[in-house]
């Protein structure tokens, strides 16, 4: 095994939005430690300016570097489409980078049968055209709706999940006359495959939600397997640190971790 394998994959967003792809890695490849940082101090990120999201990523990445973690993954639409290629300088050939878009991107490039894409994701993620620009510069004739949501992350940051109050805002968001005939929705935020059960029954169930965290997991798996990277580790210590306490992080954390979550309080600002 190469030596570098035992090191820990290191994970970050702005809260608790990145678990949904630390859960997708954690039970696609069981035998991986991770490290996870969530800013949860300066959540979200979607309504930052992309010099503060830049910042933001770069002090989480100096810590993750300091814990030897052989990946770095953005589990952050907003700090991806911001903050990626100042990451890839930071880290150098330390560690290996991905963010959460790439993988989402070519997944759907090689699905022949899409046509007409919806896209959702915060304010940043949206405004920085990521999705749309690097779709339709290699297929033109998928048609690509964007639709900024900004209240869908702190609506689950604040656990308005499964109620009235998110079934309201989600009705209120998808009913975009736009979204019509629409035969995908990408989730282009961590936090939203919390309420992708809701998404698809707005959706009577006719739409294919594509849910970035399989498919990063799926990449991620890929890498590992390509650059020799694989663990063996038996039962591994996972670590979760934030930069602000919140019982929320802590109660969705165990329910993605399947058991009591230890949190470290960590902020890098003060």
């Amino acid at each position: 095994m190469n030596s570098k394998a035992k090191q820990a994959i290191g994970i970050f967003d702005s809260g608790v939005g990145g678990l949904t792809v630390a859960s997708a890695i954690k039970n696609l490849l069981p035998s991986e430690k991770m490290i996870y940082f969530g800013d949860t101090a300066h959540l979200p990120y979607g309504d930052k300016s992309s010099d503060s999201i830049k910042y933001y990523s770069k002090k989480i990445t100096e810590f993750l570097l300091e814990q030897n973690c052989k990946i770095i993954v953005i589990a952050c639409n907003s700090a991806s489409s911001n903050a990626y290629l100042t990451v890839k300088e930071l880290v150098g050939d330390r560690a290996i980078v991905i963010n959460v878009i790439d993988p989402v991107i070519d997944f759907v490039l090689q699905n022949k049968q899409l046509s007409k894409i919806g896209v959702i994701g915060t304010k940043s993620t949206i405004d920085s055209g990521t999705y749309q620009r690097n779709i339709k510069s290699q297929n033109s004739d998928i048609e690509l709706v964007p639709l900024s949501t900004p209240l869908f992350a702190p609506m689950i940051e604040e656990g308005f999940i499964f109620d009235d109050i998110s079934n309201a805002i989600i009705r209120s968001y998808l009913s975009f006359e736009k979204f019509n005939n629409i035969d995908s929705l990408i989730l282009g935020c961590t936090h939203y495959p919390i309420i992708r059960n809701q998404i698809r029954k707005f959706f009577n169930f006719n739409v294919e939600v594509i849910d970035s965290a399989n498919v990063v997991a799926r990449y991620l798996q890929d890498l590992l397997i390509a650059k020799n990277l694989l663990n063996s580790l038996q039962n591994p210590q996972h670590k979760f640190y934030v930069s602000d306490y919140t019982l929320y992080f802590k109660k969705i954390a165990e329910m993605f971790f399947d058991g009591e979550v230890i949190l470290s309080k960590l902020n890098f600002w003060k």
